[in-house]
């Protein structure tokens, strides 16, 4: 169905994401185990280093908080950074810890299993003495995952950057961005990521994470609801090659995906989050406008699409031009 609404265009306020880069070792084959994998191709990743560099492919401005290992792993990954016009000031290196590596396994259907070097890898050893308060605070939109919540002091330097955000006016994005094998048990998960729930502008989670987070098999509007809170502006639900879901405190209702050929996932959901904060960081009003909030969200859902069409997330993210000639296209 054609759409008389205009997709809004991409903002020039600062998007700050808050949180971890990493290096994937991703196989050079699909569909088997780590161990029965010939090689491995380095993929630099991390979710909220990936949805800064989907704002900035996109025309968007954002910057990266996180720690890095003083390494050459380290150095790389803020290259990439730089190389992709994300602004690298509020990035610190450790000299005592490696950055932290996942080596991710590709099934065949293009979904993940990951194994984390982590002990303790630099991104965790982030402390509220090493932010850039400045930085953060000249942000309109903060945004942030729960990995950051996992241990001290990194989880004390999330808290503190929220906090310093949401004084400075920013919008608080929030995508949980669930990996189990890095806490210490499923419980531990769902009252750290519910911990920081009550403090978000803008919620974005997955169907997988909408079961885990309630306990319940239903992935329905009554699940999805119940974890509404009163300060909440917008809560995504994200259906894969179903699409999207959206609620607001007026308004609610679904927003078909765009079907291509997946080869992996990674990095999809990153792109999703970053393709819809460039469109509302200089109108927050999209938020309380169904139809120009839809028209964001189908491009939302075309930019996680293209990226689900090559292997490794970074490169698979999409221009403005790539996501227009996929909407234009259906």
């Amino acid at each position: 169905m054609a759409s008389n609404t205009p997709i809004p265009s991409t903002g020039e306020g600062l998007i700050v994401s808050f949180g971890e880069m990493l290096i994937d070792f991703v196989p050079t084959v699909s569909g088997v185990s780590l161990a029965e994998a010939p090689g491995f191709l380095k993929a630099p990743g991390g979710a909220p280093a990936n949805v800064a560099i989907a704002v900035s492919r996109l025309g968007g401005k954002a910057a990266f908080v996180g720690k890095l290992g003083d390494d050459e792993f380290g150095h790389m990954l803020a290259g990439i950074l730089k190389e992709n016009n994300v602004r690298a000031d509020g990035i610190n290196f450790d000299k005592g810890a490696r950055t932290a590596l996942a080596f991710v396994t590709l099934r065949a259907d293009g979904e993940r299993e990951f194994m984390f070097y982590r002990n303790p890898s630099a991104d965790m050893l982030l402390t509220p003495e090493d932010l850039n308060l400045e930085l953060i605070r000249s942000a309109k939109v903060f945004h942030y995952g729960s990995i950051s919540l996992i241990v001290e002091p990194c989880r004390s330097a999330h808290l503190k950057a929220m906090e310093v955000a949401k004084d400075a006016g920013c919008l608080l994005s929030y995508d949980p961005n669930l990996r189990l094998p890095l806490w210490p048990s499923p419980e531990e998960a769902r009252n750290q990521i519910l911990s920081i729930w009550d403090k978000a502008d803008l919620i974005k989670v997955s169907d997988v994470e909408l079961e885990f987070l309630t306990g319940s098999d239903k992935i329905d509007d009554a699940s999805a609801l119940s974890l509404w809170h009163p300060n909440l502006k917008l809560l995504l639900v994200t259906l894969g090659e179903n699409g999207s879901r959206y609620y607001t405190k007026n308004f609610h209702g679904s927003v078909d995906a765009f079907h291509v050929n997946t080869v992996d996932t990674t990095g999809a959901g990153d792109s999703f989050v970053g393709a819809l904060l460039g469109k509302i960081v200089d109108d927050q009003s999209i938020l309380e406008d169904e139809a120009r909030l839809r028209e964001v969200l189908k491009f939302a859902n075309a930019c996680g699409a293209i990226t689900t069409t090559k292997k490794g997330a970074i490169p698979a993210l999409p221009t403005e031009a790539d996501v227009l000639s996929l909407i234009k296209g259906e």
